[in-house]
């Protein structure tokens, strides 16, 4: 991938991507092991602290893309180890997008790329999503799809590393 000179983006989801649907709470220990207090909340529980190293390890700017909005900053980012991360304006789904024509996220995340090469990492991507960012997005795109049982995994990691590496 060619870098632009602002570098790329990642838009972030939460449900089904951080937070996975499926499996299992991560153990007390792993928590514990970290120095931190497990949440309360049990979905909470199921959040991977390890995830923050290594998304701010990425060579790319972090932004939320979640129906979260700021909560995500207030809740999950203390949680993962993450500064506060820009928060993508996400309006209301259109009619179209409603329709099941494109996701809700779609339109807003490429207007907010404004052209920058971006990833999205969501749990309810579509292909034609895939195809709208192709023909509407000038610059590279890489819409990856997490299993929402599973959330982000190491082989997801290692899709977003390998798109970001550059070319050599």
């Amino acid at each position: 991938m060619t870098a632009h000179a602002e570098g790329p983006l990642l838009f972030l989801d939460v449900d089904g991507t951080l937070l996975p649907y499926g499996g299992t709470r991560i153990p007390p220990t792993h928590w514990e092991r970290d120095g931190w207090q497990e949440p309360s909340n049990p979905q909470l529980a199921k959040l991977d602290p390890a995830h923050g190293p290594r998304l701010l390890a990425l060579p790319c700017a972090l932004m939320w893309a979640t129906a979260w909005m700021d909560d995500a900053n207030e809740v999950l980012s203390p949680l993962l180890g993450l500064p506060e991360l820009p928060v993508t304006d996400l309006p209301e789904a259109s009619e179209e997008d409603e329709a099941g024509l494109l996701h809700w996220k779609t339109r807003a995340l490429v207007e907010a790329a404004a052209g920058r090469p971006f990833i999205w990492v969501d749990d309810e991507i579509g292909e034609r999503d895939r195809v709208w960012v192709s023909a509407n997005h000038p610059g590279p795109a890489l819409l990856h799809r997490v299993d929402s049982t599973t959330g982000l995994t190491d082989a997801d990691f290692a899709a977003l590393e390998a798109w970001l590496r550059p070319a050599p």
